[in-house]
C-alpha cells in the first residue's frame, strides 16, 4: 500500500504556516502542523489537520515533537518546512543581549536544530526537503530591523553551506524569501519592540514613534502585500520540483530588490533601502 508524502511544518498557529498546511493538505500530504502553544494544537486539530506542540526554542520538545511524528508515519519524514519565527524591531544600539538571543533561539538555532534531527532520516530514506522561510531581510538591511535582519542572514548563509554539503545525497535544501505578507508579523513584532526597546529613551525617539504608527496600523502596512497562501505555493513548489531552485523569492519587492542588489553599488543600494523604509 502506497503512503501520502508526509511534511513537518513549524509555526502553524496563524499565518504563512498556517495556510501551508492547509495547502499541502489539500493536496493530498499528510501534514504534521506544529505550534508552540497547547490552545493552538486544539484549535487546529479541531479543524481536522494533524498538529503537535513543537517549541522550536527547547530541544526537549523538538526531539520529542520528531519522535511523535516519525512513530506515526513507520520512521519516514518527506519535507520539513523550518517556518517559525518573528522579528524584534529596534535600532542595533538600542536591542540588548537577551533580546537578541531570544531572536536567534527562535529564528536560527531552532531550526539548525531541527533540522540536524531530521536529517539522519532523510539521508536513511535517500531524499528529503527542507525549505526555510526567510525573508526580502535575509539579503536586504534595512534600518530598525538589525536584529531580524542579523538572523535571516544568518539562516541564508547556513542554508548556503548545507546545500553544498548535501549535494548527491538526494535532500534539497531552499529557501523562501517573502517580502510582505498578510499575517501576525506585525502585532507579534509590536509586542516584541514594547517589551525590549526603550522607545522614550532613545536618540531614535521620533523615527520610532513612525514605525509605531506602522506597526499599529489596520490592514496592510506595506505595497504589494500578497496573502500568506503566496507562500504556500512557493513551498509546493520546492517540494514537488525536480530540482528545486536554492532560492523562491516571493513579492514584487522581493524580486526588485534582489535585483538591485545585483546591479547597484553599494552606496546606491543603500540608498533604496533607506528610501524603501
Amino acid at each position: 500500500m502506497s503512503h501520502p508524502p508526509c511534511i513537518l511544518i513549524t509555526g502553524c498557529s496563524s499565518g504563512i504556516g498556517y495556510h501551508t498546511a492547509k495547502l499541502f493538505a489539500q493536496r493530498g500530504w499528510r501534514v504534521f502542523a506544529s505550534c508552540r502553544r497547547a490552545e493552538d494544537v486544539a484549535r487546529l486539530k479541531a479543524e481536522g489537520l494533524e498538529s503537535l506542540q513543537l517549541d522550536v526554542t527547547d530541544s526537549a520538545s523538538i526531539h520529542s515533537a520528531l519522535q511523535t511524528v516519525l512513530a506515526q508515519t513507520g520512521g519516514r519524514l518527506d519535507a520539513l518546512f523550518n517556518n517559525a519565527g518573528f522579528g524584534q524591531p529596534g535600532a542595533v544600539e538600542d536591542i540588548h543581549r537577551q533580546a537578541m538571543r531570544e531572536q536567534f533561539e527562535t529564528n536560527l538555532f531552532g531550526p539548525w536544530e531541527l533540522t540536524n534531527a531530521v536529517l539522519p532520516v532523510m539521508r536513511a530514506q535517500g531524499h528529503g526537503r527542507i525549505i526555510y522561510n526567510s525573508s526580502i531581510l535575509g539579503f536586504a538591511a534595512m534600518r530598525w530591523r538589525g536584529a531580524y535582519n542579523a538572523s535571516k542572514f544568518a539562516m541564508e548563509g547556513m542554508c548556503d553551506t548545507l546545500r553544498q554539503e548535501l549535494h548527491g545525497t538526494g535532500i534539497f535544501v531552499s529557501l523562501v524569501e517573502p517580502g510582505p505578507i498578510e499575517s501576525r508579523f506585525r502585532p507579534n513584532a509590536l509586542q516584541r519592540f514594547l517589551q525590549n526597546v526603550d522607545v522614550t529613551g532613545s536618540v531614535h525617539r521620533e523615527e520610532y514613534e513612525a514605525q509605531l504608527v506602522r506597526l499599529k496600523k489596520e490592514g496592510h502596512a506595506a505595497p504589494f502585500t500578497l496573502p500568506a497562501t503566496a507562500v504556500g505555493e512557493a513551498v509546493w513548489q520546492a517540494v514537488s520540483a525536480s530540482r528545486p531552485r536554492a532560492r523562491y523569492r516571493v513579492t514584487k519587492p522581493t524580486k526588485v530588490f534582489w535585483v538591485l542588489r545585483r546591479v547597484l553599488s553599494t552606496r546606491a543600494f543603500d540608498w533604496a533601502l533607506r528610501k524603501a523604509v
